[in-house]
């Protein structure tokens, strides 16, 4: 299948790698850096571009992994094209192509990437949407040929899927960055606290988050939480500790 890729990000790079890998050909790159999208494009043996009128109109498949704040404009400036336009977002909605094609969807995979970290795209669950039977069928040979694990959802069913990975994935990370920064003042290093971040992920596979919860909050422990409240200078992050030992406690089973 010949794929057009507008983006050349994190998600747009692992993804255009793989599908090249498998056997897709990926004849272009938009990016609005001329520099990113050589950089990606020169990976692919493709072309590359950072206007959006210059993109090449005879692709079977238009796939856009850009910045959610930008993407209805370039779908927008996008020339006629007569294959199918795709999007990679998790929380807008399939309808951001309504009245520009006729043959149109999503194809979103639940999965944190970076440019320089190669994923095993086989393991990583797809989310598919479309609007007719043709963009249903092209989404689907290519979720098919890149993982194990893919399934239609809702345009409504994937935006609570989104926020559930945010919680998950970045808002974890986010604590890890808390930690982080807690042990650097200490002169630790975060290296530390591999092990247990390790066995935590590890205990989610085996049993119910619920289950797994351990710390001062399952059973609140008062004199450990003042004391930890106690350490902590920023009044923000104070706040943000009462509040999830709270949420903590009340999610106890």
């Amino acid at each position: 299948m010949k794929i057009i890729f507008i983006g050349s990000g994190n998600l747009a790079t692992q993804l255009s790698l793989c599908l090249k890998e498998v056997g897709h050909s990926i004849i272009q790159v938009f990016s609005q850096s001329i520099e990113n999208a050589k950089l990606l494009a020169e990976k692919l043996g493709a072309e590359y571009t950072n206007d959006i009128k210059h993109i090449y109109q005879d692709a079977d498949l238009y796939l856009f992994s850009v910045k959610d704040d930008i993407l209805g404009q370039l779908i927008q400036n996008l020339p006629p094209t007569n294959g199918v336009l795709a999007h990679t977002a998790g929380a807008i909605s399939m309808n951001v192509f309504d009245g520009r094609k006729e043959n149109y969807g999503v194809f979103y995979p639940l999965q944190t990437f970076n440019k320089n970290r190669k994923i095993d795209f086989y393991q990583i669950p797809v989310f598919i949407e479309a609007n007719d039977s043709i963009a249903s069928e092209c989404l689907e040979e290519i979720a098919k040929s890149v993982s194990g694990h893919f399934q239609f959802l809702s345009s409504d069913n994937r935006k609570y899927l989104h926020l559930a990975a945010v919680f998950a994935c970045n808002f974890t990370n986010h604590m890890y960055v808390l930690a982080s920064d807690i042990l650097k003042d200490q002169g630790l290093s975060f290296d530390v606290l591999k092990p247990l971040i390790n066995e935590t992920a590890n205990k989610v596979m085996e049993l119910s988050p619920q289950l797994a919860q351990t710390g001062p909050a399952v059973r609140f422990d008062e004199n450990v939480i003042q004391k930890h409240i106690s350490l902590l200078k920023d009044d923000a992050i104070k706040e943000l500790y009462i509040k999830l030992s709270k949420s903590i406690y009340s999610h106890t089973l």
